[in-house]
């Protein structure tokens, strides 16, 4: 039961309007915006009470629901597309009647976030889709040339087979990487507890590259401090960071090029909120790469060259999977490069405990 000692406007609707966290307006039976809270003025603009809704709301298949709720007074759902200068804000709107008023409340809840899940999820699922579909097209054509036309040909047998044995071990790869990415996402939220002596580390993830440089003519060339440098790090994702970077760097840094692995302290960093750092470097004398790609290597399966990176063997998912273990252990990947002067690939680590 109400107090009827209960100010007047404490029942006025914009007083509820206001108590709602997300954007929120009442549109009465002449289509007119009789109240709206500060959210939706954020949203669509300040002078809102009194004018038309369709001079706010301009989307054609949100008006036609508005019209469809005023006119037959039932709940209706829309969609809301705020543009903005860096990406598109989506709003899934809920219209409700407001029953003996003729008029309809509209609620909007930012649904951008679950949209973009969604369409990472659909592009990742084509993107696998279509990097498994390759290989497989091709083993499988060349399964169907031996069982028949190459049934006796000893030499075709050979070419066919080795060829196959490459699909399949890129198909591993992927599979890998795969695993791998989804390891680490799974661990982002979990801080790492582990130590890591990470001049000891890259000397040994050095080691064991070593052949694959020597195959390729790069030089594989090492600037380490003289003593270890501990950090609060998990040993295997650490691993992984410098194994992806430093391959990248053999593969996509041409034959007689060098790759320089660096470390070094950088005292409190402002990028890590005021703590010490300790920068990883790997830089090649490659043919560098346009700024324009820059900014989305480190998407899945965000190929600069996609044909050069299928030979050299590249799923796609390797700077994906270093930019996630970067994340988790609260560092920053920065990308330098200019063509036919080399790239620098640099993570910034905190050195101390996780947090």
């Amino acid at each position: 039961m109400i107090d009827d000692a209960l100010p007047h406007d404490m029942l006025a609707p914009s007083v509820f309007l206001e108590a709602l966290p997300q954007p929120a307006l009442i549109i009465n039976g002449s289509g007119r915006i009789t109240s709206a809270n500060q959210a939706a003025a954020a949203l669509l603009g300040s002078a809102l009470t009194g004018y038309p809704f369709v001079s706010a709301l301009r989307q054609p298949e949100l008006v036609e629901a508005i019209n469809a709720a005023l006119a037959g007074q039932a709940r209706q759902e829309g969609r809301y597309i705020a543009q903005t200068a860096s990406h598109n804000a989506i709003y899934q709107i809920d219209i409700m009647p407001l029953a003996a008023t003729g008029a309809v409340l509209l609620s909007f809840q930012d649904v951008s976030q679950l949209e973009q899940a969604g369409q990472m999820r659909r592009d990742f699922v084509a993107n696998v889709s279509h990097e498994l579909r390759t290989p497989l097209t091709s083993m499988m054509g060349f399964i169907e040339t031996l069982q028949g036309p190459a049934r006796d040909d000893t030499e075709a047998r050979v070419e066919f087979l080795g060829i196959m044995a490459q699909e399949a071990a890129r198909m591993e790869r992927l599979v890998n990487d795969l695993l791998s990415l989804s390891r680490v996402e799974a661990e982002q939220r979990r801080p790492p507890q582990g130590q890591v002596d990470m001049v000891g580390l890259v000397r040994s993830v050095m080691s064991t590259l070593e052949p694959m440089a020597a195959d390729a003519s790069v030089a594989l060339v090492a600037d380490l401090p003289p003593t270890d440098i501990m950090i609060c790090a998990d040993p295997d994702q650490m691993r992984q960071v410098l194994t992806n970077l430093i391959e990248n760097a053999i593969k996509y840094g041409g034959a007689g090029g060098r790759v320089t692995v660096a470390v070094e302290l950088t005292g409190p960093q402002a990028a890590l909120r005021g703590e010490e750092g300790l920068r990883l470097s790997v830089r090649d004398t490659g043919a560098g790469i346009d700024p324009l790609h820059i900014p989305r290597l480190t998407e899945r399966f965000y190929r600069v060259d996609s044909h050069r990176a299928r030979e050299v063997g590249g799923t796609g998912l390797g700077l994906a999977i270093v930019k996630h273990i970067i994340q988790r252990h609260r560092g920053r990947l920065r990308i330098e490069s200019e063509l036919g002067n080399g790239s620098e690939f640099s993570v910034l680590l905190p050195i101390g405990a996780s947090k």
